[in-house]
């Protein structure tokens, strides 16, 4: 049985330790956070996260210092992140790619899920289908009556298998019961379609918008179920009768697990405002990103929800994994 005095000693340690933790919560951020970007500067998640982040900064007011982090299709970058200190200083721009990650991967070096707290969405783009001019293919229809009338001819390229572009082929093959081949790029396959030796691709908005003006591509839809103001004049993938090949990119981000409820809300609401930021809108509306504003429940699930669906679209695509 503990005495008086050291009974009292205790509850003074405890009384203590919680006035230091309540205080370092109080006053987040007090230092640079670094945040990570598991893929190359310049890729749509990258590139998005840029632009919210910055305002994010202005309003913690606190450097958030992103750091491209690539390498095998993200798992450098998150695994970093994963096994970091949950103290809120270190924080990774997450996307569609978590879920692919399960999907190319048998053992990876962390777990999705639980490996990683999800705080807030920043916002969702679609992919563009863009073909060759020289296919002479002017809408979806005539993509899928072309592949249906030589089964197994035409190619559709994309940044990598598993990658959005890859998966957002998957879709549309599945959805149009076509037989088309898969020819993946370690980055990106626009190059080759521009030349006429890859039929067509889906690639994302926020990275497309430079080449779309070139004269060397025909625009055929957006992977979206609605159009989109950066392109009125292209109908979505819904619009073009298959409502089954919709496929939206997400960007958002996460925080490895067991980082503080109190720090994640500080953080949320933080990005919360900056999605609101008109001069943030407006940069965000001119990559093709439509801001997504969740509450941290809600991404959790969104988040859960999406690797799911991945897994599954994977299955019914028969990707398989590469290690």
């Amino acid at each position: 049985m503990l005495s008086r005095r050291a009974f009292a000693g205790a509850v003074f340690g405890t009384a203590v330790i919680s006035i230091r933790a309540a205080g370092a919560a109080d006053s987040y951020p007090s230092r640079p956070i670094r945040v990570i970007s598991p893929f190359p500067a310049g890729s749509a998640s990258d590139t998005v996260g840029r632009v919210v982040l910055d305002k994010v900064s202005q309003i913690l007011g606190q450097a958030m210092v992103v750091e491209a982090k690539p390498g095998a299709g993200g798992i450098v970058g998150f695994a970093d992140v994963a096994k970091a200190d949950p103290d809120g200083y270190t924080l990774v721009t997450s996307s569609t790619s978590m879920g692919t990650g399960m999907v190319l991967h048998s053992h990876l070096p962390y777990d999705p899920d639980k490996d990683f707290v999800s705080v807030a969405m920043f916002g969702v783009q679609p992919n563009v289908l863009v073909a060759s001019k020289e296919s002479g293919f002017k809408t979806v229809a005539d993509l899928v009556a072309a592949a249906e009338a030589k089964p197994g001819t035409l190619t559709f390229a994309s940044a990598g298998i598993g990658s959005s572009s890859h998966m957002a082929g998957e879709k549309l093959r599945l959805a149009a019961k076509i037989d088309v081949r898969h020819v993946p790029f370690k980055e990106s396959g626009l190059t080759e379609v521009m030349a006429g030796r890859i039929d067509y691709y889906f690639i994302p908005l926020a990275a497309a918008a430079s080449a779309l003006g070139s004269g060397k591509l025909e625009v055929l839809a957006v992977s979206s179920a609605k159009r989109v103001p950066l392109l009125p004049n292209v109908p979505s993938i819904v619009e073009a009768g298959y409502p089954d090949a919709e496929f939206n990119f997400w960007v958002g981000l996460s925080a490895p697990a067991k980082t503080p409820r109190d720090i994640v809300d500080t953080l949320h609401d933080a990005t919360e405002k900056a999605l609101a930021d008109p001069d943030t809108a407006a940069k965000l509306a001119k990559l093709g990103v439509a801001p997504e504003q969740m509450t941290v429940d809600q991404f959790g699930k969104f988040v859960k929800d999406d690797i799911a669906a991945t897994v599954q679209l994977a299955k019914a695509a028969e990707i398989k994994p590469v290690d």
